[in-house]
């Protein structure tokens, strides 16, 4: 098979881990993640929201065993670099390739398909998104496992 996209545009919260839980959190409590239901739908749905199934998100990753839960709750944590379990930022490198700016705006994240090319199976990045040259949004995206 291959790896499922996964992709998120929440608020940002004073920093990038604290929107990261929140939306860990809020993902779990809907139940939009593997094996909860098999394929979480994307854009997400917020009306769309069939339970959780699970006492924790460690279980739900473990019962989703290789293929990953397709969701934001493939990853844990931020990191500096990609890597597996973490969402790290693109480079300002990467940004400038992406969007022409290191202050991308949500329209330019959410048009932009080749994002998904700067990431693997399993792992995550991340974009904070600009209103104004103000961070207002982060954009979360990645694959699962399988």
């Amino acid at each position: 098979m291959g790896g499922h996209p996964w992709w998120y545009l929440v608020p940002f919260e004073n920093d990038v881990a604290n929107s990261l839980e929140a939306l860990r959190q809020r993902e779990f409590k809907a139940g939009r993640y593997n094996p909860a239901e098999d394929f979480p739908k994307f854009p997400v749905d917020l009306n769309h929201a069939p339970g959780c199934k699970h006492t924790s998100i460690d279980e739900a990753r473990e019962e989703s065993d290789a293929d990953g839960t397709r969701s934001i709750l493939d990853v844990s944590g931020i990191g500096g670099e990609p890597d597996f379990d973490i969402v790290a930022p693109l480079s300002d490198d990467a940004l400038m390739e992406l969007f022409d700016t290191t202050k991308p705006t949500s329209e330019d994240v959410e048009d932009c398909d080749e994002l998904f090319d700067q990431i693997e199976r399993g792992q995550g990045v991340y974009v904070i998104v600009y209103d104004n040259d103000q961070p207002s949004q982060v954009f979360f995206a990645g694959y699962s496992y399988d």
